[in-house]
């Protein structure tokens, strides 16, 4: 069976440029955040809880644009870690809030200069123009508009 040639546009499919794009910058952090203990997941769900607070596992997933299954699984991990703690929530019993742990935050504190420098070395491959548009397609700054600081001072380094 021969192509059809007309298919050939295909080859440039953002869905699939954009898949392989995320799996390939996720691998970049995952190396370099290994020798931290960490995982890219396990480092945004901090970094998220860090900056978010306790929030509802629905709330934080949609924060992350998570799937709350997943979420929930990552969580039972970084607790295993002593990175976070479930609490009942004062207002529903039945709901949990995630929240950062002591250890969590020292850990934290620990990776960000290891993910600081693999940031800065993507950036730096996709220049300003793409990471702008990658940000924008996102739909600006990652897990949570932070109000009161300065949009533009550290949206470069924003996971």
């Amino acid at each position: 069976m021969r192509a059809d040639p007309s298919l050939f546009e295909t080859t440039r499919c953002l869905c699939l440029a954009s898949r392989r794009a995320a799996r390939a910058i996720t691998r970049e952090f995952d190396r370099a955040l290994r020798t931290r203990g960490l995982r890219a997941t396990q480092f945004t769900l901090l970094a998220a809880l860090h900056l978010a607070g306790p929030r509802s596992i629905g709330e934080l997933a949609e924060l992350l644009s998570a799937d709350r299954t997943t979420l929930t699984r990552n969580l039972a991990i970084a607790e295993q870690h002593g990175w976070v703690k479930l609490r009942v929530d004062r207002h529903d019993a039945r709901s949990r809030l995630p929240a950062i742990t002591a250890k969590g935050s020292r850990t934290l504190k620990a990776a960000l200069p290891t993910w600081r420098a693999v940031q800065q070395r993507l950036l730096g491959q996709l220049g300003r123009e793409a990471t702008a548009g990658l940000h924008a397609l996102a739909g600006g700054p990652c897990v949570m508009p932070l109000h009161g600081l300065p949009s533009t001072t550290r949206e470069e380094t924003t996971a």
